[in-house]
């Protein structure tokens, strides 16, 4: 199969690529080179701010490396411009059978993958084994185009057929299989080869571009607006099903009935010697049975039948070189229905049909048919145990393709690409081997290499990748936590093999590693160092420990990596210790081990302690924590004692550090600049005193200030000190200038000592990742431990950062709601963004308790704490089943966590087998399967009540968190959760698949799920991902500019990183999408409407198909699109997109979100556009109630929302209501805004209008009813009169759509902007600090109302 995900990709790739290169060679040849100066003034802004990390003595190391820096960026700029050469131009191919045709293709491409193109082409699809010649010379597959002599703009290259190899025709028959195959969507369901799953097309009804193109310009007349039951706010109904639309031709037509390889096989001698290579059985949709051969020169008929066995052609003896060819010729069904077929297939949209980088599973699927194929079966027992298709017969050397890749040379942007584009690639094949065979593991596929020791302590080697579980063996991990520090120590070693690749250092290697969780086991698939197994493991180790400390040995090339390592890191060197008491200098913590493979280079293991240990869960003897750490109930004794401080912290640690260290000294400087100026003759002594008084006080006074004072300032001020600053530091540390004054040198080493720098006359600020190892023995001298306390205090420091600013900060960030995550996925990402674990969440659920308009981040807290204690009980529950129960025990496990019966029963499974002796003889069978235990039939005895109580226990031992409820009906209506929502996400957690249909979750005398809705278990993959470093520096670079106001240049740049990522990552990723996502805004921002909509339509495709069909991602996709639907006046499609994404984000997290306002404002704009008043004032005024509980009663948004709904019901003729909203609206706007700004303005005119509208009704009412009735008869009560209302134009629709998606548009004539360009340029050259104009705030990829905003800032 690996050739067929293969082919996909590339074809893809080509089809990205062609529809990129078209557009975009220009712009590639002509800004290349300024997106290299922009990248490298991007990086020289970076290391600008990052100062702090340079100063640890690495100063002189940059002053030296910078003149090189700047001969490789001419260098780097000379080769670019060779590189940018990438050239389109158009062949002319000629294959036989169909008629020449041309293709656009670059100079970069491989020959290749113009033979992928044509294997996907619907008119040479069927052609797998040919070559291709120019000027009757057969060209090499693997060159690329520019090294091809002779081949030019109009050239024309013949497609040579091929005789077949055994091989060849192995790949040919698994490819028409593939081809026959191409529409079932089972693989993706199945989570096979990269499928995965996308309903875009199903919920439009069709491509949207090609409506588009189809020019139905016209207003349609009548639009179907009504939504299903389920969306309409207020309704408590979750169905699943519409989950997964399935349209009606999702599998295509049949076009045979059975097409196998024949039981005749394997062709006996004296055929071979004929050229027989397989033999194949086909039956055709006439019924008709055939015996075919495939030999050298192609596919004919045979005379076999199924008992006789005939090798001679039949006749009429048709030889075709395509096995396709052949059976359309003996069945016109085959004929018609294959050209159906492929049509259907080559219609759909490429990202449609691409493979992912990884795979992506379904936590839910419909019930599939499962058809008889012989290949499937074929692949399922042969090629797939650890052989590759296209390597034929042995496997891969994971470790040497995963070295070499990262050895490739990456001096200048081309050579970087390359090398980015293959650790990428042999990366995501590595994790898709390692699940692969952590499953087989699993499943007791693979003989252990260690097969007479217990079960959990055996360790496997499939397909080059080494295997191993997550249990503490042979009590390595006794004194850190036993099976739970076990548990853990794989996920935190993945840590650290991500942040030693991120570093990049040279000459330093880390294992290929990949955590996966499965069936309830954690199995660690790590690359195999060369040389490793022949010796044992006290020989190979040349630096760390493997006692935990006891023998400690170093090595000085490994010092040298790891401290140029360290210094990004944070990594203090220091000593401990050995068991003769001699001193070792080390660069890590202890068990970080380094062993020099076979094949000479340096590796660097078990990483699970790269960063500071976190003090408020370690209960250490004698250590007092500080006083707002104990407050919050810390230290909290945990699980194990691998607790570690996430990367993202420790870099904002000494970031915050370094600017109170600068607004220290600065302060201090500005004191003794002061003072100078006073008196002269006693300046020294005076100071000094008045230093060390003040010292403590002017701390205070720094912080309180930075607190206090406004950002702009803030950030002006810290820029001045930090100049004055390092310049000093730097002449303390060379020693340049003798005539910095003593009292300076006192205030930096004040500084210094203030913010517990390592250093006395520099800011020096990096951890020890040992100092509180438990086993680990530090020197004791003097100084030693004067040094030891320092290094104790600022893991304590770094710990307390954490409780009282990160998590302080992070909350008052939601309350802004501008990353309002929208489940427990989302919600994780923003506080690991900002270095919070999650054994924090416990904590941050109790303060977002505390705060109403946080209600939403509450309840996803407290559901993710819930899953996630379920989880951990999970775990353990499956690993006392035995594989024969799987199915029933996952079913009892579901009823007894979210089910109403207090009383399920569970079914043992395999009921068609319960005889008496066979259950013993199961019993047997389950003892020898080497991972399942004796008792395999507790799980039986689980009840509801049995599992909260345990759920309770854990929620308390791990979060320190009380659960209030013993069962999940209390939960769900006391933390205003949902099961709907509950399911999925455990699902997705523990990688279970069920069955697609309406579960009744409150029944109470019978069981929610059974046997049968347990589809499938699937891996949970846990992985680094490699990053396209060039493209992320031209993209924020684009960003910059884009907030100076220079969108055109933002958005060259902004395309350029979608090539570099296309370059990268192949034609799927999930920062492609982003991206996407980024040029669509800026297309409908500068008018560019269908541009906007082409790009987010791709953006939709690629995150359904990369991040899931209901990620907080995707769903926001869907809301963008239907934006730029309706301003390209696709009004019925932009309701379908807004209902699609309401629907998703009612399954995901229910109506109680902001997200749900800002979609059912664009909902009842949409619908009062098109006249459903009364739709549209039921979700406009969901979208009031929330937006007021929310941002509160005197927001902006609520006026904006009390507006619109005054709108609508001044169109349904309720004036008296629309004049108190409207009253509402101008009430904000005069208390936020004044009376005299335009809104309020604005507001006050509407007023008037309203009233005289009442006031015109009232008279009409009045003329009518008086006339008819007689004077003095009262007319309340009485029908409305019918009043003309004139519906609002699709334009001022769009304009309020822009308010409330955040868009507002500044009109800025041309000659405006040259002025202010001119006047910016001018003042960049005075102070270097350009104002803004136009700013464009894309949220971070975690944000959940990613809505960008130009505003004027003038």
């Amino acid at each position: 199969m690996a050739v067929e995900s293969k082919k996909n990709e590339t074809s893809a790739e080509k089809n990205v690529n062609s529809e990129a290169s078209k557009g975009e060679e220009f712009v590639k040849i002509n800004g290349e080179g300024k997106g290299v100066e922009l990248s490298k003034q991007h990086k020289e802004d970076q290391n600008a701010g990052k100062k702090g990390s340079s100063i640890n003595g690495e100063k002189d190391l940059n002053l030296n490396t910078e003149s090189i820096e700047d001969k490789e960026d001419e260098k780097k700029e000379d080769q670019d411009v060779v590189f940018v050469q990438d050239v389109g131009f158009t062949i002319k191919i000629t294959a036989p059978g169909v008629e020449p045709f041309d293709i656009q293709v670059s100079s970069m491409e491989m020959v290749q993958e113009i033979h992928q193109l044509l294997m996907d082409r619907e008119d040479t699809c069927h052609r797998t084994c040919f070559s291709l010649q120019l000027n009757a010379t057969t060209l090499d597959n693997f060159a690329e185009l520019k090294s091809i002599e002779g081949l030019k703009e109009g050239s024309v290259i013949k497609v040579v057929e091929e005789p077949y190899t055994m091989r060849e025709a192995r790949i040919h028959l698994r490819h028409v299989r593939d081809l026959l195959k191409s529409l079932d969507p089972s693989d993706a369901y199945n989570g096979l080869d990269c499928s995965s799953l996308s309903f875009l097309n199903v919920v439009t009804q069709g491509d949207i571009l090609v409506r588009l193109q189809e020019k139905k310009k016209s207003r349609p007349e009548s639009v179907d607006c009504t939504p299903s039951d389920s969306i309409i706010p207020g309704s408590v109904e979750r169905p699943l099903v519409p989950l997964q639309p399935q349209s009606k031709e999702q599998k295509g037509p049949n076009c045979i009935k059975v097409l196998t390889t024949s039981g005749w096989n394997p062709p006996p001698g004296y055929r071979k010697l004929h050229g027989d290579l397989i033999y194949l059985y086909a039956v055709t949709l006439e019924e008709k049975r055939l015996h075919i051969t495939a030999c050298t020169r192609g596919f004919y008929i045979n005379q076999s039948t199924d008992e006789e066995f005939n090798p001679k052609p039949a006749n009429p003896n048709h030889l075709s070189h395509s096995l396709i060819e052949l059976l359309s010729q003996v069945s016109p069904s085959f004929k018609r229905n294959f050209t159906l077929l492929q049509r259907k297939r080559t219609q759909r949209h490429p990202f449609e049909r691409v493979a992912t980088p990884y795979q992506v599973y379904s936590w839910i699927a419909p019930m599939a048919d499962h058809p008889i194929d012989a290949i499937r079966a074929e692949d399922a027992f042969s090629s797939k145990l650890g052989y590759e298709e296209h390597i034929p017969g042995q496997t891969r050397d994971w470790n040497e393709e995963l070295q070499t890749t990262r050895e490739l040379p990456r001096k200048n942007l081309p050579e970087r690409l390359l090398r980015e584009r293959a650790i990428f690639k042999v990366h995501s094949d590595f994790v898709a081997a390692a699940a692969r065979g952590a499953q087989a593991v699993i499943d007791g596929n693979v003989m252990a290499i260690n097969p007479g020791e217990e079960s959990r302590m055996q360790m496997f080697i499939w397909n080059n990748i080494f295997f191993s579980l997550g249990f503490d063996v042979r009590d390595h991990y006794k004194e850190l936590g036993g099976d739970a520090a076990a548990y853990v120590a794989p996920k935190n070693d993945l840590q650290g093999v991500k942040v030693y690749n991120t570093v990049d250092q040279e000459g330093l290697y880390t294992l290929g590693t990949v955590v996966i969780d499965y069936r309830g086991y954690r199995v660690t698939a790590q690359s195999i160092i060369p040389g490793i197994l022949e010796r044992e493991q006290e020989q190979s180790v040349v630096y760390g420990s493997i006692d935990f400390g006891k023998t400690v040995v170093t090595h000085p090339k490994y010092l040298e990596l790891l401290g140029k390592a360290g210094q990004q890191l944070k990594v203090f060197q220091h000593s401990v210790l050995n068991d003769k008491d001699e001193e070792v200098e080390l660069c890590s913590s202890v068990e970080c081990k380094g062993i020099i493979g076979n094949d000479g280079r340096h590796y660097i293991l078990d990483l699970l302690r790269t960063f500071p240990p976190d003090v408020n869960f370690l209960k250490i003897e004698g250590e007092e924590m500080s006083k707002e750490a104990r407050a919050l109930g810390f230290p909290v004794e945990h699980k194990h004692k691998l607790c570690c401080l996430r990367q993202e912290l420790v870099d904002a640690f000494v970031e915050s550090r370094y600017m109170l260290f600068i607004k220290y000294a600065a302060f201090h400087l500005q004191q003794v600049g002061l003072k100078k100026q006073k008196t002269t003759s006693e300046r020294s002594g005076s100071i000094e005193k008045e230093t060390i008084k003040s010292e403590e006080a002017d701390i205070a006074a720094v912080q309180s200030t930075s607190e206090k004072g406004t950002e702009e300032q803030q950030q002006l001020n810290s820029d001045e000190a930090k100049k004055i600053v390092e310049s000093i530091t730097e002449s303390i540390t060379h020693g340049e200038k003798p005539d910095v004054e003593e009292s300076t040198k006192e205030i930096v080493r004040k500084a210094a000592a203030a913010v517990g720098s390592l250093k006395d006359t520099e800011f020096d600020i990096r951890f020890n990742p040992d100092v509180l190892s438990p086993g680990v023995r530090h020197p004791d001298g003097l100084v030693a431990l004067e040094r030891l306390k320092k290094e104790k205090q600022l893991i304590k420091d770094a710990a307390d950062f954490l409780i009282t600013i990160q998590i302080p900060t992070f909350i008052r960030d939601c309350l802004d709601h501008s990353s309002a995550p929208l489940d427990g996925s989302t919600l994780i990402e923003a506080i690991h963004s900002r270095g919070i674990n999650v054994r924090y969440l416990g904590k941050i659920v109790s303060m977002l308790s505390k705060v109403p308009q946080l209600e939403y981040v509450y309840v996803i807290g407290v559901s993710e704490l819930i899953i996630r204690a379920a989880k951990h009980l999970f775990t353990t529950y499956m690993q006392g089943v035995e594989m024969m129960g799987l199915s029933a025990a996952i079913a009892h496990f579901l009823n007894c966590f979210l089910g109403s019966n207090l009383t399920p029963v569970a079914t043992l499974g395999a009921d068609e087998l319960q005889t008496k002796p066979s259950k013993r003889r199961n019993k047997r069978r389950g003892k020898q399967n080497p991972l399942s235990s004796n008792e395999s039939t507790d799980w039986i005895h689980m009840t509801p009540k049995s599992l909260w109580s345990m759920l309770k226990t854990e929620l308390s031992s791990y979060w320190d968190w009380e659960l209030a409820v013993d069962g999940v009906d209390a939960a769900v209506e006391k933390y205003m959760g949902q099961k709907v929502s509950l399911l999925r996400a455990f699902c997705q957690r523990t990688g279970i698949q069920i069955l697609m249909r309406e579960y009744s979750y409150e029944v109470k005398n019978r069981n929610t799920f059974f046997e049968e809705d347990i589809i499938n278990v699937f891996p949970v993959v846990k992985h680094i991902n490699p990053r396209a470093s060039d493209a992320f520096h031209f993209y924020t670079t684009g960003q910059q500019k884009i907030q100076q106001g220079f969108l055109k240049e933002g958005y060259e740049l902004i395309s350029e990183a979608l090539n570099l990522l296309n370059n990268v990552y192949g034609a799927m990723h999930p920062e492609i999408a982003q991206c996407l996502r980024m040029l669509a805004r800026l297309n409908y921002i500068m008018g560019e409407h269908v541009e906007a909509l082409g790009y987010q339509q791709k953006a939709v495709f690629m995150s359904e198909r990369v991040n899931g069909i209901d990620h907080p991602y995707t769903i926001t996709e869907y809301t963008h699109l239907a934006l730029y639907c309706f301003a390209n006046n696709q009004i019925s499609t932009a309701l379908k997109l807004l209902y699609r994404a309401r629907y998703l984000t009612l399954i995901v997290i229910g109506e109680n979100h902001p997200e749900v306002a800002l979609l059912d404002s664009n909902i009842g704009l949409i619908l009062h556009a098109v006249g459903e008043y009364d739709l549209s004032l039921r979700f406009l005024e969901k979208a009031l109630a929330l937006n007021k509980k929310y941002y509160g009663s005197r927001s902006l948004k609520v006026a904006v929302s009390y507006h619109l709904v005054a709108r609508t019901q001044s169109c349904m003729g309720d004036f008296r209501s629309a004049l108190q909203n409207e009253k509402e609206t101008y009430t904000i706007y005069k208390i936020q805004l004044g009376e005299e700004h335009e809104k309020t303005k604005e507001s006050s005119e509407c007023l008037r209008h309203l009233t005289q509208q009442a006031v015109v009704l009232q008279k009409k009412m009045n003329e009518l009813y008086q006339g008819r009735l007689g004077a003095g008869v009262p007319t309340t009560g009485l029908p409305l009169p019918p009043i003309q209302i004139q519906p609002p134009s699709m334009g001022s629709v769009l304009d309020m759509l822009n308010v409330i998606n955040g868009i507002l548009f500044v009109q800025i004539s041309p000659q405006d902007i040259e002025a202010f360009r001119e006047e910016m340029e001018r003042r960049q050259m005075t102070e270097g600090s350009p104002p803004k104009l136009l700013e464009v705030k894309e949220e971070e990829a975690s944000s959940t109302d990613n809505s960008s905003q130009v505003k004027s800032c003038s």
